[in-house]
This record gives C-alpha cells, structure tokens and sequence, in this order.
C-alpha cells in the first residue's frame, strides 16, 4: 500500500474506528449482565445494524436480539 493509498483510506479508518468505539459502549450494557459469550458477536450484529442505518438504541436491541435467538445467550431480565 502507497502513502497516497494509506491517505485516500484515512477518513474510512476513521469512521471505522469511531464505530468500533461506539460499538464498545454499548457492548458495556450487555456485557454487565450477560453470560458468558464471545464479544464480536454482539459487536458483528450491532455494527451491520448501524451500518444499515439503525439509531445505536435500535441496533442495540438487535444486538441483544440476535445474541439471544441466534447464540442462545440471553440477558436475564431486570
């Protein structure tokens, strides 16, 4: 990769990045109460949701969705 390459890929690395943060958080909140599971899971469902433009609320519940109809971990309720 050239530095004109690495250059043109900044803003798309940056925004990766600044998702992958965001995704972090949010993670925090099931992660507290979850069994145990394997993070990039959750990270996987809640990113392809933002990514098709969900709020980070609705692609939080996706998240927590897919892992408990497609992993079986279910968060207990409150």
């Amino acid at each position: 990769m050239t530095s004109a390459d690495v250059s043109s890929t900044a803003p798309d690395v940056a925004r990766r990045a600044e998702l992958l943060h965001e995704t972090s958080i949010h993670h925090g909140s099931f992660e507290a109460v979850a069994p145990p599971h394997d993070w990039w899971d959750w990270y996987a469902a809640y990113m392809l949701a933002r990514e098709a433009g969900s709020t980070e609320d609705e692609a939080a519940a996706t998240a927590n969705r897919y892992m408990a109809e497609v992993k079986h971990v279910v968060v207990p309720s409150a």
